[in-house]
């Protein structure tokens, strides 16, 4: 294990211990969440020790809660009694018989199984003045004393609380698909003859940082000469959580100085690359989850399995490719 993730509670009786904070949706299952809990008895009386994780959904600032609107949505919760401890112990993971030598005797471990049809970790990145922490779906792994696992009534102080947050991260299959393709045929005033575009991609998945090989074919069968092809992405977030609210935002726009003259034909791969660097600037692009300040990619496209709720899923991400031809006199 090359790192441990630790986060001590204010008055240091609980101490949370996990091995990694990624955990893989395989899209028929998801890495299981295995971790330890430190506690110290010292002081704990008649409170337990629980352990919580939930998948949640910001859609605001915590400001906002304070004129008495929520701003995040618990999607799915799970909590457990750690200590003292109940029922048998489960077997150990690697990752945990190594936390708990680092936890020592006051160590338990702990275990918790992600369901399927959860969303992936998604951030809705900030704009350049936003504070706060971003909307989007999150996923936080929380350990706290009290009296009961949930209570409303009960007010459990901060200082016997800590959490870590971690991420779920949409592992693309194997086998992937054939590609889309589209085309078209346009005609122009003046001209009685059209020019036909055709455009696809070799495949449906492609990885963040692959290049995309665009392959287009142009017959012009008029008089004009086509001048360049524009070649675009645009990213469509679905909000569907808590609205229907729609945003389409492009990623990538990219200009091809090729020419096609009157009667002429051509084909030809485009090789594009969208990447978040240099989207940095635009408010509202999904993400993939963010730890802090580490390095993310453009959000992964939305798995959608059979009978899927698609409101669960909180955020639909997915991504169109568009190519257009600027022609000579016609647009």
């Amino acid at each position: 294990m090359s790192k441990v993730y630790k986060k001590t509670s204010s008055r240091g009786q609980l101490t949370l211990f996990l091995g990694r904070r990624d955990f893989v949706d395989h899209v028929n299952n998801v890495d299981i969440v295995d971790g330890v809990l430190k506690v110290d008895p010292e002081n704990l009386g008649s409170r337990k020790a629980f352990v919580y994780l939930s998948c949640a959904f910001r859609y605001g600032h915590e400001d906002l809660d304070v004129i008495g609107l929520g701003f995040r949505k618990d999607i799915w919760t799970e909590r457990k009694q750690v200590y003292p401890p109940v029922g048998g112990q489960p077997a150990l993971t690697p990752t945990q018989e190594t936390l708990l030598k680092k936890a020592g005797e006051q160590g338990h471990a702990f275990t918790f199984n992600i369901p399927t049809n959860l969303p992936c970790s998604v951030t809705l990145q900030p704009g350049p003045g936003d504070k706060g922490k971003a909307c989007g779906v999150d996923f936080e792994v929380k350990a706290y004393i009290a009296n009961e696992a949930d209570n409303p009534d009960e007010k459990i102080s901060k200082k016997d609380v800590c959490r870590l947050i971690i991420r779920k991260i949409q592992f693309a299959p194997d086998h992937t698909g054939s590609g889309a393709k589209a085309d078209i045929c346009k005609q122009f005033m003046m001209s009685d003859k059209p020019v036909h575009l055709e455009a696809s991609i070799d495949k449906e998945i492609y990885y963040h940082g692959d290049p995309i090989p665009v392959r287009v074919k142009i017959h012009n069968e008029t008089t004009k000469v086509v001048k360049k092809i524009n070649v675009s992405v645009d990213q469509t977030t679905d909000v569907v959580l808590y609205s229907s609210d729609k945003y389409t935002k492009t990623v990538l726009t990219e200009e091809f100085s090729e020419t096609v003259e009157a009667n002429g034909t051509l084909e030809k791969v485009l090789n594009i690359i969208p990447l978040l660097i240099n989207n940095k600037e635009k408010r509202g692009l999904a993400l993939d989850g963010r730890l802090k300040d580490q390095d993310t990619n453009l959000a992964s496209t939305t798995i959608l399995r059979p009978g899927m709720d698609k409101e669960v899923l909180g955020i639909l991400v997915s991504y169109k490719i568009k190519v257009n031809l600027m022609v000579s006199r016609g647009g």
